[in-house]
């Protein structure tokens, strides 16, 4: 027999799926949930376990880093006091050292004059002669230079040659004939003399107040008549006549004569004619005569001090500029003005650059003597 088929009611089973979809549908969110969580913490003990071990350490590179920097500190400190007992030390041995070199360089001058004294005792006689010749003449040319006169040079030489002549050494007669040459080439120079010159000058300041200007008339004296050679004849012939004629007449005769000579020179003297080769020199005015004068005494001053001090185109310039001056604005027949032209003139022509010659020779045989050729 058959059995009827077992139906199943949906009704009553469906209840029981939806239940354990359910159970299941909330049973993964929270396993998820608690897993995060699970995560999160996990993370954040990770995180709380390098804070600290990083805090660790900056906490430990601080104490280094302060240790570190008290320890260069401490050696800056000792670096500074190196370097200020290095200075000090610097500073001794600089003066050590000055003081050292110092003391050689005395040493070195006490050898060298213990040298020269050592020398000066081991030369022989002849030595020491042609030493003393051979300063004497450098000193004589140095004055000669300074003072522009040869005499310092030629009394030098005289006196050299005086000196061989009195020692008498024929091996130094090479040395008196060289010195002879040189005595004759020296005094041969016409060496400009200061002294003269500057007289000169003097005498032709004080001569210039005394000079006659052109534009300043001065009053001349008239020349006295000459007595007619026919009023001596007829003297002498009627000289018999004369003794006889009256007293009277002859005093009358005197008189005119006299007057007539006075009239004649007072109208020469009104008018006088004088070559002029500068119009503008009648053209000063009497108050600017003195600063002529003046400016012409100017003139030769300079000249004088430019001679002094051998500055000879300096003295020449002024010179005839001083001599133009004199040709333009004085007379030039006065006696005066031609012999202050003349005293100009000479000073002029003597004072030139001369070059006094080097005794060469003379300095050359002494070297050879020196030497013993």
């Amino acid at each position: 027999m058959s059995q009827p088929p077992i139906e199943v009611l949906p009704a009553k089973v469906a209840p029981a799926t939806d239940a354990k979809s359910a159970h299941h549908g909330m049973s993964v969110p929270l396993r998820w949930f608690w897993t995060g969580v699970a995560l999160l913490v996990l993370l954040a003990g990770i995180s709380l376990a390098l804070a600290y071990t990083a805090q660790q350490r900056v906490s430990m590179l601080e104490k280094e880093l302060v240790r570190r920097q008290q320890d260069s500190q401490g050696q800056s400190v000792e670096a500074r006091m190196l370097a200020k007992q290095a200075q000090e030390g610097t500073r001794e041995n600089a003066a050590k050292i000055a003081l050292m070199e110092a003391k050689i360089s005395e040493v070195a001058i006490q050898r060298g004059q213990l040298e020269d004294l050592i020398q000066s005792l081991s030369r022989s006689r002849d030595e020491n002669v042609l030493v003393d010749i051979d300063a004497g003449i450098r000193v004589a040319l140095q004055q000669t230079a300074i003072t522009g006169s040869a005499e310092p040079l030629v009394s030098a030489l005289r006196q050299a040659d005086e000196r061989l002549t009195r020692y008498n050494q024929p091996r130094l007669e090479g040395v008196r004939r060289a010195i002879a040459r040189d005595l004759d080439r020296v005094k041969a120079v016409g060496v400009a003399d200061l002294p003269s010159l500057s007289i000169k000058l003097d005498e032709a300041v004080r001569m210039v107040d005394e000079l006659p200007l052109l534009a300043v008339a001065e009053p001349r004296k008239a020349a006295s008549a000459p007595v007619a050679p026919s009023s001596m004849a007829q003297h002498r012939g009627g000289a018999g006549v004369a003794e006889s004629s009256s007293g009277w007449v002859k005093t009358w005769n005197d008189t005119l004569s006299t007057a007539s000579d006075r009239v004649w020179g007072e109208v020469k003297s009104l008018v006088r004619v004088t070559r002029i080769d500068h119009p503008e020199a009648m053209l000063l005015a009497p108050d600017q005569a003195f600063f002529v004068r003046e400016n012409l005494k100017l003139r030769l001053l300079n000249a004088r001090l430019a001679l002094l001090s051998r500055q000879y185109d300096v003295a020449q310039s002024d010179l005839q500029a001083a001599h133009a001056v004199l040709e333009k604005y004085f007379d030039r027949s006065s006696r005066r003005l031609v012999l202050t032209s003349d005293l100009i003139k000479q000073v002029s022509v003597q004072a030139r650059q001369v070059a006094v010659p080097r005794p060469d020779d003379t300095l050359a045989a002494i070297s050879a003597a020196s030497a013993g050729r």
